[in-house]
């Protein structure tokens, strides 16, 4: 009977301690499902977020459509917002938005910002020369402005330099992967559009590169 007792008990130790591994198992398992969702190192969690982050991706595609007056609605609602990271980048584009609506006249560029919005003024009126002298001081300016490479691609595009637009893109990508959707969407590159190359950079996933 001593052996048998001895049998059970190493029995129930050994349950005792799968069952402690087991329970180990799952709170790893609990805490690595209730890590924040992040996009852009924005936290997602809370459904504000969420509905402040959708109506900055509704602003910044009016932004680079260069409907300005809209985006500008809408980039005030994204400062109502609880996330400051979202709060920031909203009043940059506010603030450029708002001095591209100004008159050419008013106009006389200094910084990045400037040459950046004087170039998209250009563009606006087919001025070709003038805008891409002014993008390229932007960019000289501001080399990790991810939005004056979006600009110079768009311009290629419009004046049929292929090579130039992807490689300027792709800049534009990789400063800042949001990018992507908007092109996807943007009329300015239709120049694109049966270009191989065009559609692997903006879908990735249909050939297993995103990244």
């Amino acid at each position: 009977m001593g052996k048998v007792s001895r049998s059970s008990a190493g029995a129930s130790g050994r349950s005792k301690g799968r069952s402690r591994s087991l329970s180990k198992t799952l709170k790893k398992k609990t805490l690595a499902s209730t890590q924040p969702t992040q996009r852009g190192g924005v936290e997602l969690v809370d459904p504000r977020v969420q509905a402040q982050l959708k109506i900055y991706d509704e602003a910044l595609a009016l932004f680079h459509q260069q409907k300005f007056a809209k985006a500008k609605q809408e980039l005030e609602k994204v400062l109502e917002g609880p996330s400051k990271e979202l709060v920031d980048r909203a009043r940059m584009h506010l603030k450029i938005a708002e001095q591209r609506m100004k008159p050419a006249h008013e106009q006389n560029p200094r910084t990045a910002e400037e040459h950046y919005q004087r170039g998209v003024a250009m563009m606006n009126v087919g001025r070709w020369d003038e805008a891409r002298e002014s993008l390229d001081k932007a960019r000289k300016g501001a080399p990790r402005a991810d939005y004056v490479h979006y600009a110079l691609a768009a311009l290629d595009c419009l004046t049929g330099e292929a090579e130039s637009a992807m490689k300027n893109l792709k800049v534009a990508i990789e400063l800042r992967p949001e990018n992507r959707f908007h092109a996807r969407n943007d009329e300015d590159f239709a120049f694109l559009q049966e270009d191989p190359r065009f559609t692997e950079l903006l879908y990735p996933e249909k050939d297993g590169t995103a990244g």
